[in-house]
């Protein structure tokens, strides 16, 4: 059995230690509640735990708050998600609404979609969502944005590289 894993998980707990009290102050300051922030600095240490460079931190504090903000942002898009998705199916039928099961598996695939399409310019992002989700054709999309048929072309073939072909 390699050494390895127990140099990392030996560092890993080093960091832990010195650093989790204040990563934990520190988020709970950013999300507002001890709950949260307890959660957010649980999983920035896990992240530590596949992570390939912790014996090479120089500044931990810096590389911890690096981690816990993007789990942050992550966690802020999932809830704006949900609560749009929430809002949508509160406007449907009583009998149209999916079980709980079906709404666990939508909510995940639009929050996998989302960060998949994180970076690509609004433009390419709305055409997508409008191919994908309103069914328009691409003169439709390129009327209702303003562009040309073949932006819309090259936007929905960017939207479907990262969404078809994830890095």
């Amino acid at each position: 059995m390699s050494s390895a894993p127990t140099v990392l998980h030996s560092e890993v707990a080093s960091l832990y230690v010195d650093h989790h009290q204040w990563l934990q102050s520190w988020l709970r300051k950013k999300v507002g509640n001890a709950f949260d922030a307890a959660d957010l600095a649980q999983s920035t240490f896990l992240r530590l735990l596949v992570a390939d460079d912790v014996g090479r931190i120089a500044e931990p504090r810096a590389y911890l708050t690096t981690i816990a903000r993007n789990l942050l942002v992550n966690q802020v898009r999932r809830r704006a998600i949900e609560q749009a998705y929430l809002e949508a199916l509160a406007h449907l039928p009583e009998p149209a609404a999916p079980p709980p099961e079906v709404r666990l598996m939508v909510l995940e695939t639009l929050v996998e979609i989302d960060r998949r399409l994180d970076g690509l310019p609004a433009a390419a992002k709305q055409a997508f969502l409008l191919a994908q989700l309103e069914g328009l054709s691409h003169a439709e999309i390129a009327a209702e944005l303003s562009i040309s048929v073949s932006t819309v072309k090259r936007h929905l073939a960017k939207a479907a590289m990262r969404c078809f072909f994830p890095e």
